[in-house]
């Protein structure tokens, strides 16, 4: 029966997709998101309160008597709006802020890995300028610089010179362009990458269905990162055996290290992989649905979502059923982005498509559809196998107008060509 009042924190498109995911339980009768955006108006009542404003969401918990609260974004779990909503005996989906660490500090998440020998690249952790660069000017390169702490997906330098490496330590730790913080400096993995999300509740571990997403921002993986142009579900190159090997032998020894430390996750670990010649390895965990590759997991996911947020605050055992149709889905991003780009372009066309839409970064302005962030929306298409999803994606996008919006046209190459 449908009674269950759902609070979503956040704006963007994996809110979107968890929104549209909840809209579609037995269970669930009304869904609010704080703040939302101009595509989540059309599935939720959308509360203008911002993702870091924990008091203020904890007040509106209560006084709609919310039964459930689901936490897009990292933002919000670092500050520590599941530790507030459980003081105020509040249900919520998502880590506390000492198990949020996984994500929101890169050094105790590879010191966690090297204590539990969960396989991942050799690292060294500095906070001081002169001894980091000492340190890349006497090994191998490529090397991987990482800013400790959050950086909206966009504190990693893979140098493969060290003038590109000098430039990478200045900007985080002289120029603090992220924060005042530490850098962690690690071995490169060459192989193709891959995303593992599972719904975690103590030792518990239920697996989602496997993405890969694509962070360059133009086509053939060139120009600048991303917070990700595009994502795809299943992925062909992951084997059985490869997914087992992720699951027995990173995810689940993960969540139990956890445990062991006395900091038990209670919400989405998402695994970003790599499959090296010696098998997967960790290139790094957030403690959150990934964006874009929610939108191409969660439409799989054919089992009441409710029932799964719900048994993992309890701790209870629960099964999920995926389908077997592929999701392809392609970013439409502001032209600029990454860089600096203009808000406020009108949107044509996005109402019709045959696909589905997930809004990333929309406004409704005196009832027209406007550009109002850096990745604004995101097309997926379904198919039988991930050609036809892929094709499904291009035809909606070919009827959406709008002289603002960017796209790759390349999305799924690796397995595809």
């Amino acid at each position: 029966m449908k009674s269950k009042r759902v609070l979503v924190v956040g704006s963007g498109g994996r809110c979107h997709a968890i929104v549209d995911t909840l809209a579609r339980s037995p269970q669930v009768e009304k869904i609010y998101c704080a703040p939302g955006n101009a595509g989540i108006a059309r599935q939720a009542e959308c509360v203008n309160i911002a993702v870091g404003d924990i008091e203020a969401l904890a007040a509106f918990a209560k006084e709609q008597k919310i039964d459930l609260t689901v936490v897009g974004p990292e933002a919000a779990l670092a500050v520590g709006i599941t530790d507030r909503f459980q003081q105020e005996g509040l249900r919520i989906f998502g880590p506390t802020k000492a198990a949020a660490q996984i994500e929101s500090s890169k050094e105790f998440a590879k010191r966690l890995m090297a204590k539990y020998e969960i396989p991942t690249a050799g690292y060294e952790a500095f906070e001081e300028f002169e001894p980091a660069w000492e340190y890349v000017k006497g090994r191998a390169l490529p090397a991987v610089i990482k800013y400790d702490g959050l950086a909206a997906g966009k504190g990693v330098v893979v140098a493969e010179s060290y003038e590109e490496a000098e430039e990478a330590l200045k900007d985080m730790l002289l120029d603090e362009s992220f924060g005042k913080g530490r850098v962690v400096v690690e071995d490169f993995l060459d192989g193709p990458e891959f995303s593992f999300m599972c719904v975690v509740s103590g030792e518990k571990v239920y697996p989602l269905a496997m993405a890969q997403d694509h962070k360059r921002a133009y086509d053939g993986d060139k120009g600048p990162n991303t917070g990700g142009m595009g994502a795809y579900s299943p992925v062909p190159f992951v084997t059985e055996e490869v997914r087992e090997f992720a699951l027995e032998r990173i995810m689940k020894p993960t969540a139990k290290a956890m445990v062991a430390e006395g900091v038990p996750f209670v919400g989405v670990l998402y695994g970003g992989l790599i499959l090296t010649t010696d098998g997967p390895k960790v290139i790094e965990f957030n403690a959150r649905f990934g964006d874009p590759e929610t939108e191409v997991v969660l439409p799989r996911l054919e089992s009441d979502i409710y029932n799964l947020f719900d048994a993992a605050i309890d701790g209870r055992d629960c099964a999920t059923e995926w389908s077997q149709e592929a999701m392809l889905g392609v970013v439409l991003a502001s032209k600029g982005y990454p860089g600096s780009y203009g808000k406020g372009a009108e949107i044509k066309g996005s109402e019709s498509v045959d696909a589905t839409i997930y809004h990333m970064g929309t406004a409704e302005r005196e009832g027209k559809l406007v550009t109002a962030g850096g990745r604004v929306m995101m097309v997926v298409g379904r198919g039988a196998d991930l050609a036809e999803a892929r094709e499904m994606a291009h035809r909606a996008i070919d009827q959406i107008e709008c002289e603002a919006l960017f796209h790759r046209r390349d999305i799924g190459h690796k397995v595809l060509n």
